[in-house]
């Protein structure tokens, strides 16, 4: 599997910057996490570490202001704790670590008020078509009334009600704060207002800052579909998602001059010729070959990545004053990538190759990543 990939734009601000240690970096620095289910925090996870290992006197911690979304909102909020990329990476590779230790049950429970939703609704759906049958037998709109069950469908399969107490805990034990003010480093969660239909964040300065940090994660990681709506003061939230810019524009809003985006969500692009294609069935030649849910989250990935390619390159031309860096894994070598989201037994894998191809990219003096890296102060060790 082919390295990370670094798009970058050096602006300006890249020799106006302050020291931080011996390094010479932009007075603020921000980095934004996008989603991706495990696997894709576990990438995000490898990513960084690569950093922290191949970059004298760099530690991700030390970044100015973090802001994550989805299931990169409990990578984030780990990092402006004062948690090293480097111990993540060892407590999540190791499963005897008991730093972090995740388990299915903390996210795949289902959400038990949901399934009683279906079945009360679904009752009285029955109770309205009986009705209308008796009155009108022979002007039934059959299919009309079997719409009525699409709305008894569950907002969502699972709760992440045990993740929250599961992270909370964690955060106890780890000496992470609790709320957004009492962070070492400033931390911003972004997440959906369900029924405003616009993004929200979490953190100090706005409204939703009083909410608990694990409360708003939660918020933040609610995927549609796979997880119900987490609901906060009376209102209900979802999952931030990568927005136009990777949520770039809410990191220079706190005056943050360079920011990284890590995305690992990014299309498969795959060989027809070779079977590297993980099914449940054996390894297989197409993405069409896992079936009905990657054909949608294929759809999905080309869908994004376009708009997030485009959000970036209209964020750059407008504000040519912010570096804005995007840190991605390869496309046409990403089968690594067509695991499940939720595949706890893919963790190692990803942890690795997340790692592996950071560090391999750094070792290429002629990489966009290294040569970034180096225009902006840091000695990145071979």
């Amino acid at each position: 599997m082919a390295g990370a990939i670094l798009d970058a734009s050096l602006g300006p601000s890249t020799t106006q910057g302050c020291y931080k240690g011996s390094v010479k970096i932009p007075k603020r620095t921000g980095l934004c996490l996008a989603g991706g289910g495990i696997t894709g925090a576990m990438y995000e996870v490898g990513v960084l570490a690569a950093l922290e290992d191949a970059i004298e006197d760099f530690r991700v911690s030390d970044f100015d202001v973090f802001v994550g979304a989805a299931s990169g909102a409990a990578v984030a909020t780990g990092l402006a704790g004062g948690i090293s990329a480097q111990r993540m990476y060892r407590a999540l590779l190791d499963p005897a670590d008991d730093f972090f230790p995740l388990q299915r049950q903390h996210l795949m429970r289902i959400d038990l008020r949901e399934i009683q939703r279906m079945f009360s609704t679904s009752v009285q759906a029955l109770r309205r078509i009986a009705g209308n049958a008796v009155a009108a037998p022979l002007g039934l709109d059959v299919w009309g009334e079997i719409d009525r069950f699409f709305d008894s469908l569950p907002a969502g399969l699972f709760t992440l009600d045990a993740f929250e107490q599961f992270f909370f805990e964690v955060m106890t034990r780890r000496g992470i704060p609790k709320t957004f003010a009492e962070m070492p480093a400033k931390l911003l969660l972004v997440a959906n207002d369900l029924d405003l239909g616009e993004r929200v964040v979490f953190g100090v300065g706005g409204d939703l800052e009083h909410v608990p940090v694990a409360k708003a994660v939660v918020a933040s990681m609610a995927s549609p579909l796979l997880f119900a709506p987490v609901r906060i003061d009376g209102r209900d939230f979802i999952a931030g998602g990568l927005g136009e810019a990777g949520h770039v524009d809410v990191a220079v809003e706190h005056e943050c001059e360079m920011v990284i985006v890590i995305n690992p969500m990014v299309p498969v692009r795959t060989d027809p010729l070779e079977r590297a294609v993980p099914t449940g069935h054996g390894p297989m030649k197409r993405v069409r070959d896992k079936g009905m849910l990657w054909v949608y989250s294929q759809a999905w990935r080309i869908q994004t990545e376009a708009r997030l390619q485009k959000g970036l390159a209209l964020y750059r031309s407008e504000h040519p004053e912010v570096d804005v860096h995007l840190i991605e894994p390869r496309k046409d070598d990403a089968t690594m990538f067509m695991y499940s989201p939720m595949n706890f037994a893919a963790r190692r894998a990803i942890l690795e190759e997340g790692y592996r191809a950071t560090r391999e990219e750094l070792r290429d003096e002629r990489s966009p990543m290294r040569r970034s890296l180096e225009a902006l102060g840091f000695a990145v060790r071979g």
